[in-house]
């Protein structure tokens, strides 16, 4: 009986880490963003992911062009804006939401949006 609950805790982390590219494909919101202990939630703040490794940036009217990269194993993503490049350890992610951390950004929350 004690085999049940590890097995079924060892296939809840691989699902985690199962996630493709492919589901990091759209438009994500900022939703929370924790820092030195400090969490605001941020608005009008997305991340858009295309096919290619194209990325975009939107925080209100603003918006940057870049590219990202997400490991083999699914455990980081890099972003790159000019020539300011930031790798992410990718604490969750899954097809509706993910949290990834940084030193310098503190932990990001994002859930997926339409569009």
């Amino acid at each position: 009986m004690k085999l049940l609950p590890l097995l079924l805790l060892c296939l809840a982390s691989f699902a985690v880490k199962a996630q493709t590219s492919k589901e990091l494909i759209g438009k994500w919101k900022l939703v929370k963003e924790t820092k030195d202990g400090v969490v605001r939630e941020p608005k009008d703040t997305y991340q858009v992911f295309e096919e290619g490794g194209v990325f975009q940036g939107i925080n209100g009217d603003k918006s940057r062009k870049g590219s990202w990269k997400l490991s083999p194993d699914n455990t980081s993503l890099t972003i790159k804006i000019s020539i300011i490049s930031l790798t992410f350890k990718v604490e969750y992610f899954d097809a509706k939401r993910r949290v990834i951390s940084n030193d310098k950004t503190g932990t990001l929350e994002y859930e997926k949006v339409a569009g």
